[in-house]
């Protein structure tokens, strides 16, 4: 039976359902037309350039593996992609790829176990999958306020792993911080520049996978051997093994015998060492030998600076009104700003739309549920306290420190500005103080602006920041 290119693609799509989410689905692949079927080769069309390099990063093996199931092992895949979508005359201008490229060729689906600990004879482990994302280096890590001595540390321990008195470094933070960025920048740097060290990034879960397999099969023994020559050790959410205490113990011997023979430990976590629970002191104490590092929520300049590195890399104009309102309204990770950065691409190139402020409005209105959210007097106290490196509970507290007394000046300031609470109200919101210190507080300072030039430009920065907020 002769196949046709649509039934060909109409029975990928059903395999390929199965295999993403519906929203996944309905974005990626159902704009997708089939347009011919030559010698195994299907050919199918894409609305831009942007979908084909996402396709091809993101879904490119199960592509793979539904073109061999209807096409056979010599089956391949060629994009035609628009470039121009013409007019009513004349067709759209679309380009072939890859071209005479068998990246798409079907191949054997990569292993999911990362890599095989008991298999070391004649192994030069150099040469092993370090497991690192190559896309995670020290270049594409925006270095801010919020991560410079991570960073700096990291950078350290990647050009003398092992030397250095960061052994074991830990860096803990919260959630899409950066943590797996950064130590797999440290490890993509030691392969690059130090020829002959075997680096290994392992998650605590498959570590403890890897030590349960190893236990029902009596391969302990083999286990151990594997770890015991690693130079660089990179293992992601120690928290993890909280509660584990055979994997715990396993691992305190292969961490032993690591630090003393000089090389190198890198963990992440989500908290410092002193909070973690389930955790064996011993375990807890060699955590603390080496150092110790926390990633925080990214600054204002931080968050923009990264806006501009991805879209630089990503060969994307976005204009300054626009990252700045995205800089504004995404607060909270680098992994949710990233997201954002995606969403708006993605709707810009489908619906084939220039990036502009409207545009990434209605991106983020799915997205960042208080972006058209009233300034109220939280994100005044939060905002505020941000800027100047204070405590929100210090903004309602009775000490006079003079640093503490300007912020919390400045915070009845702006609540008076940019929200309808009474003076009374506004003073309940800082500690019960009464009206009276309010409207001390907004006289002091409108006297400070008018004397002191520095602290008027910190003002005008502060009212385009809540401005931004309430566009």
């Amino acid at each position: 039976m002769v196949k046709d290119c649509q039934s060909v693609w109409n029975n990928c799509l059903h395999s390929i359902k199965e295999g993403v989410g519906e929203q996944s689905f309905n974005t990626w692949f159902s704009p997708i037309d089939p347009i011919k079927l030559e010698n195994n080769v299907l050919t199918i069309q894409v609305p831009s350039q942007f979908f084909y390099e996402w396709l091809e990063e993101h879904y490119v093996h199960i592509l793979r593996k539904v073109i061999h199931q209807e096409l056979g092992p010599e089956g391949r895949l060629e994009y035609s992609v628009i470039v121009d979508k013409g007019n009513e005359k004349y067709k759209p201008f679309t380009i072939n790829l890859p071209n005479n490229n068998k990246s798409n060729k079907p191949k054997e689906q990569p292993r999911e176990e990362p890599l095989n600990p008991f298999a070391l004879n004649g192994v030069d482990l150099s040469q092993q999958n370090s497991q690192l994302n190559p896309n995670y280096t020290f270049d594409t890590f925006i270095e801010g306020d919020c991560n410079r001595l991570a960073r700096s540390a990291g950078y350290a321990v990647a050009k003398k792993p092992g030397i250095t008195s960061f052994n074991p470094l830990m860096i803990y933070g919260g959630v899409g911080l950066g943590k797996t960025h950064l130590v797999q920048a440290i490890g993509n740097e030691i392969k690059d520049t130090l020829n002959g060290k075997f680096v290994l990034y392992v998650s605590s879960e498959k570590f403890t996978n890897q030590f349960i397999d190893a236990l029902r099969n009596n391969k302990i023994q083999d286990f151990s051997n594997y770890y015991l020559h690693i130079d660089a050790l990179i293992i992601d959410d120690v928290q993890f093994l909280g509660g584990k205490e055979r994997t715990q113990e396993i691992f305190f011997h292969i961490f032993n015998h690591l630090h003393q023979n000089g090389k190198q430990i890198i963990m992440t976590s989500d908290r410092p060492p002193r909070d973690l629970k389930g955790l064996e002191d011993r375990l807890l104490s060699r955590f603390k030998w080496g150092l110790t590092a926390d990633l925080q929520q990214p600054d204002l300049e931080t968050r923009i600076a990264i806006i501009q590195n991805k879209m630089e890399s990503d060969g994307i104009h976005i204009p300054e009104d626009v990252i700045e309102y995205l800089a504004y309204s995404v607060d909270t990770n680098i992994r949710e700003l990233e997201g954002v950065l995606i969403s708006l691409i993605a709707h810009a190139s489908l619906n084939r739309k220039e990036i502009d402020l409207e545009l990434a409005k209605q991106t983020l209105k799915n997205i960042v549920h208080d972006i058209e959210s009233e300034v109220g007097i939280d994100f005044i106290q939060k905002t505020i306290a941000e800027h100047f490196a204070v405590k929100i509970d210090d903004l309602k507290a009775k000490t006079r420190k003079k640093e503490i007394v300007i912020a919390r000046q400045v915070s009845m300031y702006f609540c008076k500005e940019h929200t309808n609470h009474s003076l009374k109200s506004i003073g309940y919101h800082f500690g019960g103080r009464d009206h009276s210190t309010v409207i001390h507080a907004v006289q002091s300072v409108n006297d400070m602006m008018q004397v002191d030039k520095r602290f008027r430009e910190e003002m005008e920065e502060l009212k385009k920041r809540f401005k931004m907020k309430k566009v």
